[in-house]
């Protein structure tokens, strides 16, 4: 059981399932500790194989379903277990494959504001594209309502990329990535972002 405890009395949400995303249930997950505060969201960005999109490799990697003699970049990401527990594709669509209550696979080795494994107090979105291009407006839409869900649902008091979480060895979501059109669709203090990213403070 998850540490976890909310009321599912809305209709968003069902045992950490968000009802607007179509439900893919990867086998890389786990329990978060017992201590675990999920307060944190982190942002990535993948596509497979990079910058081709479209396809459904992505699904199959986190499904423990990819071929790896399918495209030769696939050998380098051979035998790799990961996860996310959301992925927003270029067109908008969402898809969950981890309960946001457990705890999925998608920060590696990360530290943030002093804690250290950031996949036990986080939730992991995934948007199709690279880190250095633009995305597109459809997935900020998606991204805009799942995160606004997510803030009413659980305790989020940080929102971050995976380059901040995990410097010199992630770059994503990148400068493609605009944080303040992120901030000011969510309504949020410059507080909950890296100090690093340049926003508007907001009464």
């Amino acid at each position: 059981m998850s540490p976890f405890k909310a009321q599912d009395d809305s209709p968003l949400w069902r045992e950490g399932w968000y009802q607007f995303a179509g439900r893919l249930t990867s086998p890389n997950y786990g329990p978060r500790p017992s201590q675990a505060e999920i307060d944190l969201i982190v942002l990535h960005c993948i596509s497979l194989p990079p910058g081709q999109y479209g396809g459904d490799e992505v699904q199959r990697l986190f499904t423990n379903q990819l071929d790896w003699n399918a495209h030769p970049y696939f050998k380098r990401i051979e035998g790799m277990q990961v996860s996310s527990h959301f992925y927003i594709r270029r067109q908008g669509e969402l898809q969950q494959f981890v309960s946001c209550d457990q705890r999925a696979w998608h920060a590696g080795v990360s530290s943030y504001r002093g804690r250290s494994d950031c996949n036990n107090n986080a939730i992991g979105i995934e948007l199709e594209g690279v880190d250095d291009a633009p995305f597109d407006e459809r997935q900020y839409e998606t991204l805009v309502s799942l995160c606004a869900a997510i803030l009413q649902r659980y305790p989020i008091t940080q929102v971050a990329g995976h380059e901040h979480i995990a410097p010199g060895r992630k770059t994503d979501p990148g400068s493609g990535f605009d944080w303040a059109l992120l901030q000011q669709a969510l309504g949020l203090s410059s507080k909950f972002f890296p100090a690093s990213v340049l926003l508007k403070s907001l009464c």
